[in-house]
């Protein structure tokens, strides 16, 4: 129960983020926004982390493959890609393309056991899921 919650949350700080970068794009521009966001995220984890247990920060070296230290990057493009999505289609048509992505990406993932996850069978079911949401969307942006 507590994962799900998470999750909702999460949803909910990803919206409320994307609505405020957008915003504060329109002033600053989309590097000085997505900096702004990278150096104020890593300012928190910081402040976490002398508060509550100082992992090594040289265990860092040990992570295998080295390509999943790249999460930054892809932050950093994640950040771009929502401010521009919801500059173009608003907060709620890109909210939904975007989850709709990650259920379609997460699922591939999971299918073929990428990046070190466990492989799960395929599942009708799941893929039934996905196009119910992909129809929703449809519904959802029908004037």
């Amino acid at each position: 129960m507590i994962g799900f919650l998470i999750a909702l949350l999460s949803g909910a700080l990803m919206s409320i983020q994307g609505v405020f970068n957008t915003q504060v794009t329109k002033t600053t521009g989309m590097w000085v926004a997505n900096g702004w966001v990278q150096i104020t995220a890593f300012a928190v984890c910081l402040a976490a982390w002398l508060f509550t247990g100082r992992e090594s920060i040289a265990a860092l070296g040990k992570v295998e493959p080295k390509y999943m230290l790249l999460g930054g990057v892809i932050g950093a493009g994640i950040t771009w890609t929502v401010i521009k999505s919801i500059a173009a289609l608003g907060p709620a048509k890109s909210a939904l393309l975007i989850v709709i992505a990650q259920l379609a990406v997460s699922y591939l993932i999971s299918l073929f056991g990428m990046f070190g996850m466990d492989k799960e069978p395929f599942s009708w079911r799941k893929l039934g899921g996905l196009v119910i949401a992909v129809i929703g969307i449809t519904v959802f942006q029908w004037e």
